[in-house]
């Protein structure tokens, strides 16, 4: 079964960094283009990063660039989201996304909370 399992979040005050992992299983993962989104209380849901499959592209909202990193693992079928400089304003659920253009699917993962606060 397709699975994207979210770990890492926390509660960490502001400045401080929180390191997210999202394991992947049931699907060829590194034909994915995997991203992380997040979505705020009474907020849409928003693209935070984008890793292409062999981690050739990265893309990140303006709102993060500078401060977080992407990046993935092949070899263990992980996407990581390195948070640093975290502000009250980064506080959310986190969510691990995959897509495939070649088979045409998408997956979420369950999500994790960031709690950015004093």
């Amino acid at each position: 079964q397709v699975q994207l399992v979210e770990s890492g979040g926390g509660l960490v005050q502001p400045g401080g960094s929180l390191r997210l992992s999202c394991a992947a299983s049931g699907f060829t993962f590194s034909r994915y283009t995997m991203s992380w989104y997040r979505q705020a209380p009474g907020k849409e849901r928003e693209l935070v990063a984008t890793i292409t499959s062999s981690s050739e592209t990265t893309n990140y909202a303006d709102s993060v660039r500078g401060r977080f990193t992407i990046s993935r693992d092949n070899a263990k079928n992980t996407v990581y989201l390195q948070m640093n400089s975290l502000k009250p304003e980064d506080t959310a659920v986190y969510f691990c996304h995959g897509r495939s253009s070649w088979f045409g699917t998408v997956y979420w993962g369950q999500g994790t909370q960031v709690t950015v606060s004093s």
